[in-house]
């Protein structure tokens, strides 16, 4: 694929010598190594994954001793031991450097294991696991022996979280909506219930997957029912109850107090800003929303989620991005500002936050920045997108932009040119991509045409109609010369056609209220706190496609390198996928399994993956040697690939099903064009090519 592969980005290294290499040269950095005190660390970190690593991953070995489907992988901190657990109900110890299994153990468990850690501190002899029979499990290796047995929940357990600064701790999620916490040194064999989500989202929610910030252990991140993720402060949980008990006037209370479960600024929401509006489509079509994994980056500032029924999610802890607020010019030589703003207050978030009627028209003067041009190489590199996206190949062309991108953040037409190949390409999340890119794009050059044409576009493709209405008219007043071209004629007939069928419809439903607001009973009632937290979440910073998670509610998505330089998610064609995280660009595909991949799971120190899915063995992928040619566990065609499983995601529920019992579909394994939106092709004057 043309200019798909980058270079190795090194912004993202955080060790002082590490950051004063102007390039990698690894005989000046085995040399450092040698006579630095820190130079192994530095190094260690430098080369733990790097980009000719990743084009030689392949497969070294495969594991066999389970029955069953392996649904969970660990690594001991060093790295030399791997934990596996399976339908079979048991959990094996491997020397994955040797390929040998060291300890096979029936857990005791009488349903699927769904998750194994090895305790911190506890010298890789003590092994919690978690499985669908509601329990929980704790194991001494060295005698094999299950030592404590927790049945405090009611539905199945799917994940467990520890963390090194509570050696003695650990949590649970499961699908009872709790998040229950364990403390090894008390006497009582039961365990605390630390957060209800059923006091704020109904007796109907689940929990499927946590996860510890490793660099602050005093954050838990969850991942439930619905495309929220919320992060928690347990530190505020603590101190919260313990105030409660102590207070005099409080009374009896339990550990998860039913007044105030949790105290004001312990929970912090994110969610994908176009995915909370797009909720009852999907339900009306079966098509579930659910974080199904969430990780941390090693260094404990971005939180990656892998969202069932959508894509792949980076979230930035530090520089967080509120949805997208809309602060137009009145006219190109007005101050103009597109920025992520305020919070409306509709007691939801829209994903779109909107001030007044949807624009607030700034006044002013402003100084429009002249368009810088781009050095040589770069000009190279969209020339090559502009002639992808003249041959129709949008993923092709939205990744050398992206590339682009990366090294010139602050050129507009990079931005609008991106944003007009997410709206040719149409997979789930493209226009909302669009859109920001068309917001990033006017920000710097409020005078971008085709930049606030394509916003109107987006915004009537996300449904904000009556938005769109007021951006296109927006548009036409800047651009008057504009204002009856064919593709402005087009949208205009289009976003007054909806307009009018959702006059109908408002009329056949009056009184019923907001969908979004309604609920249908007392199990799935929303609690005020909860929509007030939706309300103030964050949005996310990067976006990775290509994969298809709708089968399965373990499949994991993970960092993969020292400073997190990749992203690395499993897939229900059997493939996983591999991505350069700051440009998002998809890099390799490799077969994995013979019908889906759940697990993926780094080795802390060194370019290694451990792998399992349906298939009854762990699966190990090292850079292979340069003198073998062929690997056979490559999917070439990445891009099909991809268009498949974006088909897969949008097709009916009973076609999926019947794709992964081995039925060949028509359209959803050919490839081709692949979106889940409709989008008049006709675009005009405005937008007719890149610029």
């Amino acid at each position: 694929m043309l200019g798909c592969t980058a270079a190795l980005p090194t912004a993202s290294l955080r060790l002082p010598h590490c950051k004063k290499m102007a390039k990698a040269n690894i005989t000046r950095d085995i040399i450092h190594r040698q006579i630095k005190e820190r130079g192994a660390l530095g190094f260690e970190r430098h080369y733990h994954v790097t980009d000719p690593f990743i084009r030689r991953l392949g497969l070294e070995a495969e594991l066999q001793g389970h029955s069953g489907c392996v649904n969970c992988l660990e690594w001991n901190e060093k790295g030399d031991l791997l934990a596996s657990g399976s339908d079979d109900q048991h959990t094996i110890v491997w020397d994955p450097l040797h390929h040998k299994k060291l300890l096979s153990m029936h857990t005791g468990h009488t349903a699927n294991i769904f998750s194994v850690k090895f305790l911190p501190h506890s010298g890789d002899r003590i092994l919690i696991t978690g499985a669908a029979d509601s329990k929980v499990h704790v194991h001494d290796l060295t005698v094999k022996e299950t030592v404590h047995m927790f049945g405090d929940h009611t539905n199945r357990v799917k994940r467990i979280a520890t963390a090194p600064m509570w050696p003695n701790t650990f949590w649970s999620a499961a699908e009872d909506g709790l998040i229950r916490q364990y403390d090894l040194r008390e006497n009582s064999k039961r365990s605390e219930v630390l957060i209800d989500l059923t006091e704020y989202c109904g007796q109907l929610v689940e929990a499927k997957c946590l996860t510890v910030n490793p660099q602050d252990n005093n954050y838990l991140a969850v991942g439930a029912s619905g495309p929220f993720v919320r992060l928690y402060d347990i530190r505020m949980i603590h101190n919260h109850r313990k105030s409660m008990k102590q207070s005099p006037s409080a009374g009896v209370h339990t550990f998860c107090d039913r007044q105030k479960p949790l105290p004001d600024g312990a929970a912090q929401y994110y969610v994908a800003g176009h995915l909370p509006v797009k909720l009852p489509d999907y339900n009306n079509r079966l098509r579930v929303l659910v974080a199904t994994y969430v990780t941390f980056s090693p260094d404990g500032t971005e939180l990656l989620v892998n969202m069932g029924g959508e894509q792949v999610y980076l979230f930035d802890l530090t520089y967080k991005q509120r949805p997208y607020t809309f602060l137009l010019p009145k006219k190109c030589h007005t101050s103009g500002e597109v920025q992520n703003g305020k919070t409306s207050t509709n007691g939801v978030s829209n994903g779109i936050h909107l001030h007044s009627n949807g624009f607030r028209l700034a006044e002013g003067r402003a100084h429009v920045s002249p368009q810088v041009e781009l050095p040589p190489y770069l000009e190279r590199i969209k020339q090559q997108a502009n002639e992808a996206f003249a041959c129709q190949l949008w993923t092709q062309a939205i990744q050398l932009y992206s590339k682009a991108v990366q090294k010139a953040p602050n050129n507009a037409m990079l931005y609008g040119n991106r944003a007009a190949a997410y709206m040719k390409r149409k997979w789930d999340g493209d226009h909302y991509d669009a859109l920001r890119d068309c917001l990033k794009a006017i920000s710097l050059n409020p005078c971008h045409l085709k930049a606030h044409f394509r916003l109107a576009r987006c915004l009537f493709e996300l449904k904000y109609v009556a938005e769109a209405l007021e951006c296109l008219d927006d548009f036409k007043g800047k651009f008057p010369e504009q204002a009856h071209s064919s593709a402005c004629d087009a949208l205009d007939r289009d976003i007054n056609a909806a307009l009018f069928s959702k006059s109908d419809n408002a009329e056949d439903k009056k009184g019923g209220g907001p969908i979004r607001l309604r609920a249908t009973g007392r199990k799935d009632s929303i609690s005020e706190d909860e929509m007030v937290l939706r309300e103030r979440s964050y949005d996310y910073k990067f976006r990775y496609c290509g994969h298809c998670n709708t089968t399965t509610d373990i499949k994991e998505a993970n960092f993969f390198g020292s400073n997190a330089q990749y992203i690395v998610s499993g897939s229900d064609d059997g493939s996983f996928f591999i991505w350069e995280k700051e440009t998002t660009n998809l890099v390799r595909v490799l077969q994995g399994d013979e019908s889906i991949v759940n697990c993926l799971q780094p080795h802390p120190s060194y370019c290694f993956l451990a792998t399992s899915g349906i298939d009854p063995v762990v699966r190990l992928w090292n850079p292979r040697p340069e003198s073998e040619t062929l690997n056979g566990r490559v999917v070439v065609d990445m891009e099909g690939a991809s268009q498949a499983n974006q088909r897969r995601m949008n097709a009916d529920p009973l076609e999926v099903m019947l794709l992964n019992m081995g039925y060949r579909i028509t359209g959803l394994t050919s490839a081709g064009a692949a979106g889940s939106d409709d989008e008049d092709s006709s675009e005009g004057q405005v937008q007719c090519r890149p610029s």
